[in-house]
C-alpha cells in the first residue's frame, strides 16, 4: 500500500482525514494562488489544489500519494480568499451576512501513475449577523486562517442553513473524495 502525503498544514482538513480513518504524513507547500478577478471560483480552486500538490509532489521519491486542497468561498463569482487582518475579516463577514455563497473547495491527487482532480461546491447561507455576534466572533479570532474569514464548525450562529456536503465547508469533502483516495492508495 502507498503512503499517503496531505499537502496541507489546515489542521480542519488534518482531523477530517484522522476521523475517516487514515494514516498519514504531512508535507507543506508555501504554493497560494493569487486571486484575480478572471478566474471563475472553481477553476481557481483546483489550480491552487494543483499547485501546493504538484510542489509536495516534486519533492518526494517513492511510491505515494499525494492530496491537496484549496477552499474558497465565493459569491457571484467574487471570491473570497483569507482574511489579511481584522478589518478584511469585518468586510467579508458582513458581505455575506443574510446572503448565500458558494463554498468551493478544489482537490488534487497525485501518484506516479495518476492523477485526479475535482471540485465540490456547497452552498450556505448566513443569518443576518447582528453587531453583538459579529463583534464577538472578530474577537473571538477564529475568523484568522478560514476562507471567508469563518468556520462553519466554530460555534457561532453564523450560518442559517447549508445545502451539500458539511465537510466541504470545513475545508475537505471527505464523502466525495474516499473511494478515490482508496483507489489511489492500492
Amino acid at each position: 500500500m502507498k503512503k499517503l502525503i496531505l499537502a496541507s498544514a489546515s489542521p480542519r482538513r488534518k482531523q477530517i482525514l484522522l476521523d475517516a480513518g487514515y494514516k498519514f504524513d504531512i508535507i507543506t507547500s508555501d504554493k497560494e494562488g493569487e486571486i484575480d478577478k478572471i478566474t471563475p471560483p472553481d477553476k481557481f480552486a483546483i489550480r491552487c489544489a494543483i499547485n501546493k500538490g504538484e510542489d509536495v509532489f516534486s519533492k518526494l521519491d517513492g511510491d505515494f500519494v499525494v492530496l491537496s486542497a484549496d477552499t474558497v468561498v465565493a459569491v457571484n463569482g467574487k471570491i473570497y480568499g483569507k482574511p489579511e487582518g481584522r478589518e478584511d475579516a469585518e468586510r467579508m463577514l458582513k458581505d455575506l451576512s443574510g446572503n448565500t455563497h458558494e463554498v468551493i473547495t478544489g482537490y488534487a491527487l497525485l501518484s506516479k501513475s495518476m492523477r485526479q482532480t475535482g471540485k465540490v461546491i456547497t452552498k450556505v447561507t448566513f443569518n443576518t449577523l447582528t453587531e453583538e455576534v459579529l463583534k464577538s466572533y472578530l474577537d473571538s479570532n477564529l475568523w484568522q486562517g478560514k476562507a471567508g474569514a469563518y468556520g462553519i464548525q466554530d460555534g457561532f450562529p453564523l450560518v442559517e442553513k447549508y445545502v451539500g456536503d458539511y465537510d466541504n465547508v470545513v475545508g475537505l469533502p471527505i464523502k466525495e473524495i474516499d473511494d478515490a483516495i482508496k483507489e489511489f492508495l492500492k
